[in-house]
């Protein structure tokens, strides 16, 4: 298939500029007359059907949380960045960019990239605009820190509850559209499939959680803002009910799922602790603008910690491994999430992981208490001050930074982070990959549109970090509003889209065939179990190390444990009640394809970059090895049970230069 990604021509700078003056425009009055359907309501679907209703559109909102206050945004801690120069520090629109592309190890679409860092200025306004308390400094400005990969401080924050608070501002936008009647509101309704009549999405069937009725909704397009699909490996830094179902019924469809084997491995998160667990936490990266990480130099004492004959306190400077500061002295514990991870990993096949399992490391604030209690003594005119007075002031400024993460852990894990350092290992986190979309945010289903982490455009091979937020509210406040003109400026004689044709029948028939196919089976063997084997080999064949072998034999093991689901599955209770164990049936019936396709995406991809790492494929450092000639592609594969279908966008980096990712 022939991918037009329609990016406009033109200097890059101006591409968005240009491109805004001359789309297609839909007339008040027309708008009124158009029905859209938005579904899901985090960041991106909030931000999206609030400025839909607000241009005048008819809109109609889903989600299967009981509130859009539940969205899974509302976890992203860290920050959201924006080319705002605020520090004075040299950042620009143009830097932003760069380090997003180089981030992503060069695999992303240029002119996607610099227009979500050209439209994060106006983010940050947006969101003061609506009270969303970022953090300020003295002079009233607002604060800045720094996050992997970059050499400046860029990344606005709301203490550690970033997320939390733009979805707060993305909600208010979306209760105002609601209550004037812009935006009608539908929760606890999952889709289940989307219905394309003469070749456009014109509607979606959706499942009433509460009393399990299909029911039918029309529009002149569709909108999936549903998000990231890292629950295929079970454990992840993920909310539970995060899926792929939504995006993969649109695959199912003929939409094309892009570069699927571009995960990511967060590597701050809290350590696995059983086999039995089913949710790993995430400790933001902002931790690592001021923790320093480590592990013992000497198996001796790594022995010894692990015996708990020895705690981290114990160990002296002169023995301990501040070993990203070692290997990337450049950007040292700022590193971006794929490399960082990659040398926790490395040295814990060592033998020098710090827990019981050998897999974790150390974030030690240490240093920054005693850096940040030094300076606050002298603010205060302490001359002379002894260790404890240090020790108390330096661990108030941390708390005012970090302090409700500190506290978080220690919940979790039962120890003082101010007194001892952190166990931190990497997790699963994001998906870069995700439906194929053009420069409109379009799949290639016409009248699809994909926005956020439900598409693949933005991030290449790795997300840097903040950049999460930053993609969702660009695409749902500043992009979409712009670019779905381009498709309804050609539908405005079209007449609402009715629910009773053949194409709405065949899409609940099917619907309703496949829940009472799962409802049938009544085998031996829980949803949750056979969703526990699926993450372990994904993780396992194609998690932070992949090869041929393992992904060839994990295809095998995949198919294998599909043909076992739809004998073996059990689900209780019935189709037409509050069901949640059915609900979470369909979603890993839609794991267990999707996790197929990403073992074939990274088997093709012969090659190493960002999150996606082929042991065959490593510098005499062991460091990725990309290979640009074969496969500086985006990956758009066709869902086909035998033989899933590729086709490839090339990608072309007219303004960032090509080369080795380095970070020493």
């Amino acid at each position: 298939m022939e991918l037009n990604s329609k990016v406009p021509p033109g200097p890059i700078a101006e591409k968005w500029t240009n491109y805004r003056s001359k789309v297609p425009l839909v007339a008040p009055q027309n708008k009124r007359k158009l029905d859209v359907i938005v579904v899901g309501s985090g960041l991106a679907g909030a931000s999206a059907a609030a400025s839909l209703g607000e241009l005048g559109y008819n809109v109609q909102c889903f989600t299967f949380h009981d509130s859009p206050r539940r969205a899974h945004s509302i976890a992203a801690q860290g920050g959201i960045n924006a080319a705002k120069n605020y520090a004075n520090d040299g950042d620009s629109v143009f830097r932003l960019f760069y380090d997003t592309v180089k981030g992503g190890d060069y695999r992303a679409r240029e002119g996607n990239v610099y227009r979500m860092a050209e439209v994060s200025v106006d983010i940050i306004d947006q969101c003061v605009a609506q009270g969303v308390p970022f953090a300020r400094e003295y002079g009233g400005l607002l604060e800045n820190r720094s996050f992997g990969g970059v050499q400046v401080s860029r990344t606005f924050y709301a203490r550690g509850q970033t997320g939390q608070q733009l979805l707060i501002g993305a909600y208010s936008a979306l209760s105002r559209q609601i209550s004037l009647g812009t935006v009608k509101m539908y929760n606890r309704h999952e889709m289940m499939d989307v219905v394309i009549v003469d070749g456009k999405a014109r509607g979606i069937i959706v499942r009433n959680l509460v009393t399990g009725q299909l029911e039918r909704y029309s529009a002149h397009c569709v909108v999936l803002a549903t998000g990231g699909y890292g629950n295929v490996y079970y454990l992840s830094t993920n909310a539970m009910g995060c899926n792929v179902s939504a995006a993969w019924k649109a695959v199912k469809k003929g939409a094309l799922m892009a570069n699927p084997c571009f995960t990511q491995i967060h590597p701050t998160c809290i350590p696995v602790s059983g086999e039995y667990q089913s949710k790993l936490t995430l400790m933001s990266e902002s931790l690592r603008n001021d923790g320093r990480v480590w592990v013992p130099k000497n198996v001796d004492d790594v022995m010894a910690i692990r015996n708990r004959t020895k705690k981290a306190t114990d160990i002296p400077e002169s023995d301990r491994d501040y070993y990203l500061e070692r290997m990337y002295p450049a950007f040292a514990n700022l590193v971006p999430r794929d490399v960082a991870s990659r040398a926790a990993k490395k040295v814990c096949d060592e033998g020098r992981g710090v827990n019981a399992t050998g897999l974790a490391v150390y974030l030690d604030f240490d240093a920054a208490i005693d850096r940040y209690g030094k300076s606050q003594a002298n603010t205060k005119g302490i001359h002379n001050p002894n260790a404890a007075t240090i020790r108390s002031l330096g661990e108030a400024v941390i708390s005012e930074k970090y302090g409700n993460l500190f506290e978080m852990y220690e919940k979790i894990v039962g120890d003082d982070p101010y007194k001892t350092p952190m166990m931190i290992y990497p997790a699963i986190h994001y998906t870069m990959g995700g439906l194929w979309v053009d420069y409109n945010l379009e799949t290639n289903l016409p009248g699809l549109f994909a926005l956020g982490e439900c598409n693949f455009s933005d991030h290449g091979a790795n997300r840097l970090g903040a950049s999460a937020l930053m993609q969702g509210l660009a695409d749902g406040y500043f992009i979409l509003p712009y670019t779905i003109g381009a498709f309804l400026s050609n539908e405005i004689r079209t007449p609402s889209i009715k629910t009773t044709s053949p194409e709405f029948d065949q899409a609940e028939n099917d619907v309703k065939d496949r829940i009472q196919h799962l409802l049938t089976i009544q085998g031996s063997q829980s949803v949750e179990s056979l969703h526990r084997q699926l993450g372990k080999i994904m993780w396992d064949y194609c998690g932070m190390a992949r090869t041929k072998e393992g992904l060839m034999y994990a295809r095998q093991e995949i198919r294998k444990l599909r043909d076992t689901f739809w004998k073996e599955v059990y689900v209780p209770g019935t189709a037409d009640e509050f069901n949640p164990e059915l609900d979470k049936a369909n979603r890993v019936a839609d794991f267990m394809e999707l996790g197929e396709m990403m073992i074939v995406d990274a088997l093709n991809r012969n090659e190493s970059c960002g999150g996606h790492f082929r042991e065959e494929y490593q510098d005499a450092e062991g460091e990725a090895l990309r290979q640009d000639e074969e496969f500086a592609y985006a990956a758009a594969w066709e869902w086909n049970d035998s033989d899933m279908i590729l086709s490839k966008e090339p990608l072309k980096f007219e303004y960032v230069e090509l080369k080795s990712r380095s970070y020493k």
